[in-house]
């Protein structure tokens, strides 16, 4: 990296087992503003689930859930996919170290 900079943060990790296709149903805060908008997000779930289970049912993998504070004190948090395979880990809590670099192209 000629010109550039980069930054590490230590952090925290938890080791899961979710379902794919999950990952994109989500509900969000405005969904639970009325008991129609509710409704509404509840229909948006179950078309989801009903189009995963056509696509050939679900499909597990594993994530970590990383968790660490940047410079200015606020809590990140971010999602890194790990694959269908257990992963090499004794407990389902880890170290987690984070590079970030900021470059010109």
């Amino acid at each position: 990296m000629e010109h550039g900079v980069s930054k590490d943060f230590e952090g925290e990790a938890r080791i899961g087992r979710v379902v794919k296709d999950f990952l994109r149903l989500s509900l969000k805060p405005e969904d639970f503003s009325s008991p129609v908008a509710l409704q509404m997000a509840i229909s948006r779930l179950y078309e989801g689930m009903m189009r995963m289970m056509e696509r050939g049912g679900p499909q597990p993998t594993y994530v970590a859930e990383v968790r660490f504070t940047d410079d200015m004190g606020n809590p990140v948090v971010i999602a890194v996919e790990l694959g269908p395979e257990t992963p090499p880990f004794s407990r389902d809590r880890v170290k987690a170290r984070i590079r970030v670099e900021l470059y010109e192209e």
